[in-house]
């Protein structure tokens, strides 16, 4: 576990480590990985101890991002279209982490955390059948990895724009945000479908039905693809900005710096996937909702798709031992032990 642990520390902490030897983010770098840190450490990580409920994570990682925007556009506080590229990008963290966040306290002032969420409700149990001997520690090593991601390798899109000086506007930058508005926007549909359905479910006394109505029709989790498709577009619209870095880091720090930008969108699909969306959910909806295994058969898991044809889908499943979530195959009951986390 502890091994592990470092592996998963190690890559977050040499980008960070990378921010703060560069010349162009060292001020910046460090500033918000320390207010990172302290901002989890006494909202998320105290909390957790005292409760043993992690989904304090949740509030911590999307008010995160708005700490990135806030002093993204504090340090880069320049003129013209610089001073405009640092405007746009904070305030698209701000308004993705503050939309976040707002749910997120909402949920806690009705009481949503006096019970543990499933996907952290997942972690447990696979520490348990792994035999951890200190579930505590095994909470906060899990978070820790939270605000590590937010200090290096997620505030890297938006610090290479804000530092951007060209006069010109390039064609990346504008797809860029394109995309992240699509992205932005469909995730929010996707959302507001299912709080729709589950009302309309609670009214009509059907507990645990499986939503597949509108943008759910396509794939099981549209609102994590949209979400991944947001870092994708932060990354496309970084880009240009990277290019033009060449000249004010070396070589070295320069290239490290490209590499860790290639490296969000996997960063982020991982974890949608694996880590804190895709996997720990499917674990428990397959369990406690009789339709999902079909929706599973029939249904995209995060690439969106045309459903698949519904009578073989059900052959699959009267002749199936397990359940399926694509490749990714759990025996009811049990969590995989070979499950990793990339943060």
């Amino acid at each position: 576990m502890l091994l592990a642990s470092f592996l998963h520390f190690l890559p977050l902490v040499g980008c960070w480590v990378l921010l703060n030897v560069s010349n162009s983010f060292n001020a910046v770098g460090f500033v918000n990985g320390a207010f990172q840190l302290a901002f989890f450490g006494v909202f998320v990580c105290l909390p957790t101890w005292r409760t043993g409920i992690m989904a304090y994570a949740d509030i911590g990682w999307s008010w995160g991002l708005v700490i990135i925007g806030m002093l993204n556009l504090y340090y880069h506080d320049g003129e013209g279209l610089h001073s405009l590229r640092a405007a746009i990008v904070s305030i698209m963290y701000i308004f993705a982490g503050g939309r976040m966040g707002m749910a997120m306290l909402s949920m806690w002032m009705r009481g949503k955390f006096n019970v543990e969420v499933a996907r952290y409700a997942y972690h447990k149990q696979r520490w348990k059948e792994m035999r951890v001997f200190n579930m505590h520690l095994a909470m906060q090593l899990e978070i820790l990895l939270q605000p590590l991601a937010n200090a290096s390798f997620l505030p890297l899109p938006a610090f290479l724009i804000a530092n951007n000086v060209s006069s010109t506007v390039s064609a990346g930058e504008l797809i860029g945000i394109a995309i992240w508005m699509g992205a932005f926007i469909v995730e929010s549909i996707a959302d507001v479908q299912k709080m729709n359905f589950e009302k309309r479910m609670k009214k009509l006394g059907k507990r645990n039905s499986v939503c597949n109505v509108g943008l759910w029709r396509y794939c099981r989790h549209p609102n994590y693809f949209a979400e991944w498709m947001v870092w994708n577009a932060l990354v496309i619209a970084a880009i240009p900005s990277w290019f033009a870095l060449r000249e004010h880091e070396t070589t070295l720090i320069w290239i490290l710096l490209g590499c860790c930008l290639g490296a969000v969108p996997y960063l982020v699909y991982s974890a949608l996937v694996f880590h804190i969306g895709v996997v720990p959910a499917e674990f428990y909806s397959s369990k406690k909702r009789v339709d999902y295994k079909l929706y599973q058969q029939t249904t995209n898991m995060f690439f969106p798709g045309p459903p698949i044809c519904t009578f073989a889908a059900q052959m699959r499943i009267n002749n199936s031992v397990t359940t399926t979530m694509d490749d990714i195959s759990i025996k009811p009951g049990r969590v995989p032990r070979n499950f990793t986390a990339t943060f």
